[in-house]
């Protein structure tokens, strides 16, 4: 997790919007820092891989939750997933209704990295820059769709309710 991803996860839990209730990290091996400390209550990190911060190791594409999340965060993963439609598409599936998903992604600019380390691709890693388009079209069904481009940092945010 680079400093800007982190500020702009730790604006939106500031900010008050995020529901009380179970908060599901989808990709939460602390890498290179962890956003876990932001949040309160029940917390649930889930990876592919074992590591720190790891609760449940799955794919977050078929991840299912003990129960319905007051919000969903996916941080520094979508590049490095060919799943990515299907990991959007399943954490808007675990959300509760009014639920929040915070997305957090590398965009255009942002220089390809291994998801192992944050160092070079390693040998057959997948890796590609997401865009707005990309996000914006994966958050159909949610609402509240709101896309926000860091040119600086390389990165893509995004935030999206499922409706009541």
């Amino acid at each position: 997790m680079h400093p800007a991803a982190y500020r702009f996860v730790a604006a939106i839990v500031s900010a008050g919007q995020v529901p009380p209730g179970l908060v599901v990290e989808l990709g939460g091996r602390d890498v290179n820092g962890s956003i876990r400390g932001l949040f309160w209550g029940s917390y649930v990190s889930v990876d592919l891989a074992p590591g720190p911060g790891v609760d449940v190791v799955a794919d977050a594409a078929t991840y299912t939750p003990p129960a319905p999340a007051a919000c969903v965060v996916c941080c520094e993963v979508l590049e490095h997933a060919p799943t990515a439609p299907a990991i959007v598409a399943n954490a808007a599936a675990m959300l509760q209704p009014g639920g929040l998903l915070i997305v957090t992604a590398a965009g255009d600019g942002r220089a390809p990295h291994s998801a192992v380390d944050g160092g070079p691709l390693r040998d057959g890693e997948y890796y590609a820059n997401v865009t707005p388009g990309d996000v914006g079209g994966w958050c159909a069904g949610l609402e509240q769709v709101r896309v926000w481009t860091n040119r600086r940092a390389g990165d893509i945010y995004a935030t999206a309710r499922k409706p009541a």
